[in-house]
């Protein structure tokens, strides 16, 4: 069943002082693909900015925000309608061998790295390598691994980010592709999950062990959370800004 949301993402940082000058990057429109697409989007920023729009690297919509009159607040706040009608994923095909092979290995190098953010627990890592042993096919060690970290993540408690970047270490350390995925679900509002490469994106939420459905709205993708940042940039002013981040989620169909 196809949903449609209104999504307000709402960044608020007060400095302690006047800023004189604020560059910062925004992700936060969400992403048109088979699954969703985008009615309407804006972005307001007070004060009144300078923005530039472009895609990244990794195809996901940047807008580039230049503030360079003296402020003591920046406002930015991101409005959304996404209509989502997701279709369940194929079945696993790609093989064991195939996904070794330079067509998928090299063509993905850059989502099969392991830099420390993203490093899995040992004991994950182990679990992770002992379910690829038993699994006749990559996408299904891909599934009982994010089942397993889905249990993990409910023994301890762990936010979704983290599960997330558990789930892309303990995937890639078996060899299989898995890109990072920013975005919304309802009714819960900001939230993250991973896709893994077979022939195709496949996506499954490591706080549940299960595939994103019509309540997912997917934003930016990346290697992991530092490629896909909401708001993120440098300025000039006094240190250490209060930071303030609402995220409104409302089920318009």
């Amino acid at each position: 069943m196809s949903m449609q949301f209104r999504i307000v993402h709402t960044t608020t940082f007060a400095y302690d002082g006047a800023a004189v000058a604020s560059y910062n990057q925004a992700r936060l429109t969400p992403l048109t693909t088979p699954d969703q697409i985008v009615v309407h989007h804006r972005i307001d920023v007070s004060p009144k900015p300078w923005t530039y729009e472009y895609k990244d690297y990794f195809g996901n919509e940047v807008t580039a925000i230049e503030v360079l009159e003296a402020h003591r607040a920046l406002k930015v706040s991101a409005t959304s309608t996404v209509q989502v009608d997701r279709k369940p994923g194929a079945a696993p095909v790609l093989t064991w061998e195939e996904a070794a092979l330079p067509g998928v290995a090299d063509r993905f190098i850059e989502f099969l790295g392991l830099p420390s953010l993203v490093t899995p627990s040992e004991p994950l890592a182990v679990r992770a390598k002992s379910l690829a042993a038993d699994a006749a096919l990559p996408g299904e060690a891909a599934v009982a691994i994010a089942q397993e970290v889905a249990i993990e993540a409910a023994a301890t408690g762990y936010p979704a980010l983290d599960a997330a970047h558990q789930l892309l270490g303990a995937l890639r350390t078996v060899g299989i592709p898995a890109r990072y995925v920013s975005g919304y679900v309802y009714p819960g509002g900001a939230h993250s999950w991973v896709e893994w490469w077979d022939n195709g994106w496949h996506g499954i939420d490591p706080a549940t062990g299960t595939e994103p459905g019509d309540a997912y709205v997917g934003v930016a993708t990346g290697r992991d959370h530092t490629d896909v940042k909401p708001l993120g940039g440098i300025y000039s002013g006094p240190e250490e800004p209060a930071v303030e981040v609402t995220v409104e989620m409302t089920r318009l169909a």
